[in-house]
């Protein structure tokens, strides 16, 4: 039996009653103001699925350290590095099947399966023993936790057209401060018996597991995020046509305003699907543009772990000598920082600029400020916590801004039937970049801390020169004839 359907005047669109999809299509044309609702949805599930990226980062130093796997400290960083990868692993084998999945049975069903994956592995690594068990829960977690192409394709669909880049700014900000509150939570939990002696003994389990409090609290808070899912709307078309193939009729351009007496007349889904679904490798300025954030990925997920084993390593090495509470502490405040500029500037400079320009900007400030890093190790004192919490502060607003610019051209690029298989893809394509930057930015950081006498870049200047390499690749790309911005 065909569905009911009604169809609203002004909008000339069909709308069918039992299609979640449309009924979030009519809410958005009765609902003109900024969708506050939806808005605080997009974030805390971005945030849930991004805190565990990087909140290892202040705490794996010493958590490969307690393993006793490696034999000189300075093997430590090359351990360390495979941890933080196997993440990225994991979500690189399954990020493009997550998008299909998400585009066949809607996003809702992903973004429950992600978030609970967080409160199941990120408390088993917590739990770690043994280099092998947190490698194993790590590359679960990410196999598990795809969620975040699913919410920027969400994110594109949820608001009228004139919120669009807000609420994929909330995707970015929510991300950015995951990737900074992460690793704050593991620098101010972790080994919560050594440095909160009065509340936490010795022979408590957070004493006998010194890196399960951060791992836990983020896993409570994917608890609360599972739970407020619930009321999560859902808004991919689900549409039985003739032969009862599913298909989106707002996806397509010449049958979206369908007259009374032409209704008769409306295409096979199989045509539908041949005729405005091209393949996705042969779009040319969504490729490109995820070729551009892979780049940008590899850096910025390389800069992450880098910068916590370089401000927690030995001052004889060319750290800061920093303890993790002392990295929590940076991250923290970066993180309060990223989060004003990006919900109260961003928008309007994007409204301004366009996100190609933001994105530019962005990593073109970021190289000079790179170069200045390890001469940050001369300073003492409060000059050196001021220009740290500066500097980091200047840095993650700029990675963020960058970033938001490219989710805004990837989804410009595809209609919403190929939203969550575009997102996927570029989650996968992504995360093979990012499975490189921990372990390379690991393997680079152990070597650089081996040349300390070295004529050419001596110790950590090397690091952050080939941080630098990478992010004027980067650039480079973002400039024609490489990079084809999208129409609308």
């Amino acid at each position: 039996m065909e569905e009911n359907r009604t169809s609203l005047l002004e909008s000339g669109v069909e709308y069918y009653e039992n299609c979640p999809g449309c009924k979030m299509d009519r809410l958005k044309q009765e609902e003109v103001g900024v969708p506050y609702k939806h808005l605080s949805f997009i974030w805390i599930v971005s945030l849930c699925s991004t805190l565990p990226t990087t909140s290892l980062f202040p705490f794996v130093y010493f958590m490969i350290r307690d393993f006793h796997i490696a034999k000189r400290e300075e093997d430590i960083g090359f351990y360390a590095g495979f941890v933080g990868s196997s993440f990225m692993v994991g979500r690189a084998l399954t990020s493009l099947f997550w998008g299909v999945v998400a585009d066949r049975f809607g996003r809702k069903p992903i973004i429950l399966i992600g978030t609970f994956s967080v409160v199941v592995f990120n408390a088993l690594f917590g739990l770690s023993t043994s280099f092998w068990m947190a490698l194993s829960m790590r590359f679960l977690l990410g196999c598990l936790n795809s969620v975040l192409g699913t919410i920027r394709a969400y994110a594109s669909e949820v608001c009228r057209e004139e919120y669009r880049a807000l609420a994929l700014s909330v995707v970015s900000t929510s991300r950015g401060i995951g990737l900074i509150i992460g690793p704050a939570i593991g620098g101010f939990f972790a080994q919560p018996a050594e440095k909160y002696p009065n509340v936490f003994s010795e022979g408590s389990i957070f004493g006998r597991f010194p890196y399960f409090l951060p791992c836990l609290i983020i896993s409570v808070y994917a608890i609360g995020v599972l739970i407020a899912c619930r009321w999560l709307p859902e808004t991919l078309h689900k549409h039985v046509g003739k032969g009862n193939e599913r298909y989106d009729p707002h996806d397509m351009s010449e049958t979206s305003s369908i007259e009374s007496g032409e209704k008769d007349n409306i295409v096979e889904p199989e045509e539908i699907r041949q005729a405005h679904k091209p393949s996705l490798l042969k779009n040319w300025p969504l490729m490109s543009t995820i070729i551009v954030y892979c780049v940008f990925s590899l850096q910025e997920i390389a800069y992450a772990e880098i910068f916590s084993l370089w401000t927690v390593s030995d001052k004889k090495y060319g750290g800061l000598s920093f303890s993790s509470q002392d990295v929590g502490e940076v991250l923290a405040i970066s993180g309060l920082g990223l989060l004003l500029f990006q919900l109260l500037l961003y928008p309007p400079v994007e409204k301004v600029l366009g996100p190609l320009t933001v994105t530019r900007l962005s990593a073109a400030i970021s190289i000079p400020l790179l170069s200045c890093f390890p001469y940050i190790t001369m300073l003492s004192g409060v000059i050196l916590h001021v220009v740290i919490n500066c500097a980091a502060l200047l840095r993650n607003t700029l990675s963020v801004s960058l970033v938001t610019g490219l989710f805004i051209l990837q989804n410009n690029a595809v209609p919403q039937s190929q939203r969550g298989a575009a997102n996927g893809l570029s989650m996968t394509a992504m995360s093979v970049f990012k499975a490189f930057g921990p372990a390379g930015g690991g393997v680079l950081f152990s070597w650089a801390q081996k040349r300390q006498a070295a004529a050419f870049l001596p110790g950590d200047q090397m690091v952050f020169f080939v941080l630098n390499v990478v992010q004027f690749v980067g650039l480079l790309l973002t400039f024609k004839p490489f990079l084809a911005e999208p129409r609308s």
